[in-house]
């Protein structure tokens, strides 16, 4: 598994549904350079179980992403029409219904391969025949993005281990916390915790408090 951290995010451009009810092309993690930071994440497949959950507890938080000026986009490896589809979909149906960040489709997998999310790969047989090993679907990737395309923090789970949002609007907290005061975060911190100097006395100092 490739460590992205510290990294260019991957540039791509792809279908996807807006709003949850738009189709568009050309689908690009761009358009938010200089601007947001990114929370772009990746989940298996539609009409699947853990997923609609994951979906949806990202919709519930969607606004405390925003206040931060955060963008929340979600991609699999499903087509913008399945994609469309289970957006009409109620919740109590097990669908998306109520979603409306964009949801890009990595039809071709090769988001999900240059993510280095994708469970499987291709491969030739004895007989020179194309294969697949997996499922070719996508792991619960999950990468925080900052205003310059510079990925900052990584989380990968296997496909029955469902993530947790607030962990995550910890994270952008503790991203936001250092760019604007130039301290780093310590273990457990959360927004309007004391956070510490990067230095041996600055450690000392919160590690006497603590």
């Amino acid at each position: 598994m490739s460590v992205l951290v510290g990294k260019k995010a991957p540039h791509f451009s792809a279908s996807a549904v807006i709003n949850g009810e738009e189709i568009v092309e050309n689908f690009s993690l761009d358009q938010y350079l200089g601007k947001n930071h990114v929370v772009l994440f990746f989940y298996p497949k539609d009409f699947t179980f853990v997923c609609p959950t994951e979906l949806h507890a990202f919709q519930s938080k969607l606004d405390e992403f925003e206040k931060r000026g955060v963008k929340v986009v979600a991609c699999s490896t499903d087509t913008e029409e399945s994609h469309f589809s289970w957006l009409q979909m109620p919740k109590d149906h097990g669908g998306i219904q109520g979603v409306t960040y964009p949801i890009v489709a990595d039809t071709t997998k090769t988001i999900s391969t240059n993510y280095d999310v994708l469970f499987g790969h291709y491969d030739y047989n004895d007989n020179g025949e194309l294969t697949a090993n997996g499922p070719m679907i996508a792991f619960r990737g999950l990468f925080l993005i900052d205003k310059n395309g510079i990925v900052m923090h990584q989380t990968v789970n296997h496909l029955p281990l469902g993530r947790s949002v607030d962990e995550t609007l910890r994270m952008v907290d503790a991203l936001q916390h250092i760019e604007t005061h130039g301290e780093v975060c310590p273990a457990n911190w959360e927004k309007g915790d004391e956070a510490m100097n990067a230095t041996p006395k600055g450690v000392a100092e919160y590690l006497s408090k603590h």
